[in-house]
């Protein structure tokens, strides 16, 4: 038999070796040679703390041997979403639910559901998470602010999909550009209605600074390239069908002249209801937002004419990649200053993808 010292978990130092033994990284670290053994072979029960501590001495050292992943701590992730009803909010979870089965097994998801949308609902369920991070849609509101500044005293980051709260201690905002969304969609309304005429817009509330920018760029758009298609009235009708459908109707009586409608925000077949009415003995343009089962529809049957998606996909993968780099998982496509990057994208009648 060949003389040898053998060191726990196998590694070996023949007389006048130099090379580092599991024994060097524990003295390195300040533990014992069994919690050494237990970090590199990922067993557990061992704090994050004392964790980085074995693995940054392992790798000081040159240990040869394949360590663990440097950073990868247990990571609850608490994805709160008001309504999740709402298409585009089922959408999201749904996204949410399918990438959360191929990361790391480390990372865990929970879904808060609320069935109200108000900043005091949103804010005391962020504070009220037990989780290590927070994804909220929520409105950009002061309460809002407040509750993650709460949070961040914590240590529990926030990041905001679909709608920015910028102004915020946010993380990062992971969605699209909804300015350019709306300067997109004031394009092709231009190109469309090239005569002109007046405009209705719905959306749910201002408060969601993710409306507030589509408005905004719209308006922009058309007073600097179309000035003979004039806005003549914003309806907020809080994503409710119903509601979204009476006061679009009631516009109509106003307006039986209106030449478009721009939806930017969920109530879709409020807008369908309201134009199936045919009060305005007319079907008047109609673009809005989000590729869902009714928009398809809509855009089959030529009630619709543009949508402009916001990817829900991309948004969870982009939540995802940076929490993971936040609490230091390496190798993740993403960087500091985090800044999404999801792109708009634009369906027809004539692109409209396969059902799965």
């Amino acid at each position: 038999m060949l003389p040898c010292n053998v060191g726990l978990g196998g590694e070996m130092a023949k007389k006048g070796d130099s090379r580092p033994r599991l024994q060097d990284v524990a003295r390195s670290a300040g533990v014992g040679t069994a919690t050494v053994d237990r970090v590199l072979n990922e067993r557990g029960n061992v704090s994050e703390d004392v964790r980085r501590k074995v693995i940054d001495a392992a790798r000081a050292l040159g240990l040869r041997r394949q360590l663990p992943p440097s950073y990868k701590p247990l990571i609850r992730l608490n994805l709160i979403l008001a309504r999740p009803d709402l298409p585009l909010l089922a959408r999201i979870a749904l996204e949410f639910r399918n990438l959360a089965k191929t990361i790391d097994r480390r990372i865990s998801l929970h879904i808060t559901t609320l069935p109200h949308e108000t900043p005091e609902a949103l804010a005391a369920a962020i504070r009220a998470t037990d989780c290590d991070a927070v994804i909220a849609y929520a409105q950009n509101d002061a309460l809002i602010h407040d509750a993650i500044d709460d949070v961040g005293k914590r240590n529990i980051p926030v990041i905001s999909i679909i709608s920015d709260l910028s102004g915020s201690k946010q993380l990062a905002y992971a969605g699209t550009n909804h300015h350019t969304a709306g300067r997109t969609a004031g394009y092709f309304v231009s190109r469309m209605v090239p005569l002109g005429g007046p405009v209705m817009v719905l959306c749910s509330h201002l408060g969601f600074q993710s409306h507030a920018d589509r408005i905004a760029g719209f308006k922009e758009y058309l007073t600097e390239h179309a000035p003979k298609l004039t806005i003549v009235g914003v309806v907020e009708g809080l994503d409710e069908r119903d509601r979204s459908r009476e006061k679009l109707i009631a516009a109509f009586r106003e307006r039986p002249d209106i030449a478009a409608i721009y939806n930017v925000g969920g109530a879709n077949l409020g807008v369908r209801a309201a134009i199936e009415a045919d009060v305005l003995h007319k079907r008047p343009l109609f673009v809005g937002h989000e590729l869902t089962q009714y928009t398809t529809q809509m855009l089959r049957d030529g009630i619709m004419t543009l949508t402009l998606d916001q990817n829900p996909r991309l948004q969870a993968q982009f939540s995802l990649d940076v929490l993971m780099d936040h609490f230091g998982y390496e190798g993740r496509p993403v960087a500091r200053p985090y800044v999404s990057n999801v792109p708009i994208v634009l369906y027809g009648p004539e692109n409209i993808p396969p059902a799965p």
